[in-house]
């Protein structure tokens, strides 16, 4: 595809935040030119007016007529195990797994559905599964223990997630360290509302904390995270609960809002410095989750090149990182360099937007 200039739309559409940039692609040389985000969007009302406030900005800018493809963050791929085109079976197998991602793939799709609208002779637009990232992680890490009949019939793998989250920050350490990847173990670690961390050994994620949705894991901003399922099973029987009530109370009403009613990070730190008895606790289950699965990582790699933190947390707030960090440089993992990577899931999306296109 050859024009005089390359511009590429990469558009991340969450559950209630639209983000975009667009960069350019000369040269061999990439380059953001825009950047606009929009937050606190209401759910139930869709995501309609913030896109169109989108396009206006952008054809106020002269960037939409010269966009030649977009790339859309999509959380869960199931069987798509790399970026791909979007067409019909992809949007289909998108819908199929709103189940499975349902804080995401539904606002994905929507995104999908309203940008593809904006030219009259049709762009490409590219899926970049948050799952891709995983798609190589070894057998013994991407089953679970359960009979193998299930697994096969309903697809019941770990997946992983925020892979292009950890990606970029894999290729960023990778520069600051100033070794290539493939001589590099490091351990990954995205905190936000939603969070994970993942090993990676030469390249390539061998495991993740996140699963078969991303429930699984680390203790989140409302999803509980790692569960002994006999807890469920006991909530059915002795509290009567439908499993409807139950998904609702794990994936909205827990983590650290469960344990202290803090609504977010930022919120949580202000009971902590007023001494809040429940968010002291939360603060401590949150951190030592995240220890626990770094010193498992520490021992799956055997060793570490460097300890990457990045998302909205784990990049912007100093105090967390310490009160994780510290116990274990003190320790397992004294002398491994701690990194900062400020999170840029819209390049990395652009970048594989311009990978797959050949732009």
């Amino acid at each position: 595809m050859t024009v005089e200039k390359n511009y590429i739309l990469a558009l991340n559409v969450g559950s209630t935040s639209v983000k975009s940039r667009v960069f350019l692609f000369k040269r061999g040389e990439v380059k953001e030119v825009f950047s606009w985000q929009k937050g606190k969007l209401d759910p139930k009302k869709g995501h309609g007016e913030a896109l169109e406030e989108l396009r206006k900005v952008l054809t106020k800018k002269g960037f939409l007529e010269q966009v030649v493809a977009v790339g859309h963050r999509v959380v869960h791929g199931g069987s798509l195990k790399r970026s791909t085109k979007i067409g019909k079976k992809e949007m289909e197998i998108i819908k199929k797994h709103e189940e499975l991602a349902p804080l995401h793939n539904p606002y994905n799709l929507e995104g999908i559905k309203t940008v593809a609208k904006w030219w009259k002779k049709p762009i490409p637009h590219v899926a970049v599964f948050d799952t891709a990232f995983y798609a190589n992680l070894p057998e013994y890490a991407s089953n679970y223990a359960i009979p193998r009949s299930l697994t096969a019939k309903y697809k019941l793998y770990r997946y992983g997630f925020h892979g292009t989250s950890h990606h970029y920050a894999m290729l960023m350490a990778s520069k600051t360290l100033k070794k290539p990847v493939q001589r590099l173990r490091l351990i990954t670690i995205h905190l936000g509302g939603g969070s994970s961390i993942t090993a990676i050994r030469k390249g390539v994620a061998v495991d993740t904390s996140m699963g078969f949705t991303p429930l699984e894991g680390l203790v989140m901003g409302t999803r509980s995270g790692d569960l002994d399922p006999g807890i469920i099973f006991y909530l059915v029987d002795k509290a009567k609960m439908s499993f409807g009530e139950l998904k609702n109370i794990l994936v909205n009403k827990s983590g650290i809002y469960g344990l202290s009613g803090a609504g977010n990070m930022l919120d949580l730190l202000k009971k902590v410095r007023n001494k809040d008895p429940k968010a002291l606790l939360a603060l401590n289950i949150f951190a030592y989750r995240v220890q626990k699965y770094i010193g498992a990582y520490a021992a799956v790699l055997g060793g570490c090149d460097g300890m990457v933190f990045t998302g909205a947390v784990g990049a912007g707030d100093r105090l967390i990182r310490n009160k994780i960090v510290q116990p274990l440089k003190s320790s397992i993992l004294s002398g491994t360099p701690v990194l900062v990577v400020e999170s840029n899931e819209e390049k990395m999306i652009a970048l594989e937007t311009q990978k797959l296109l050949d732009i």
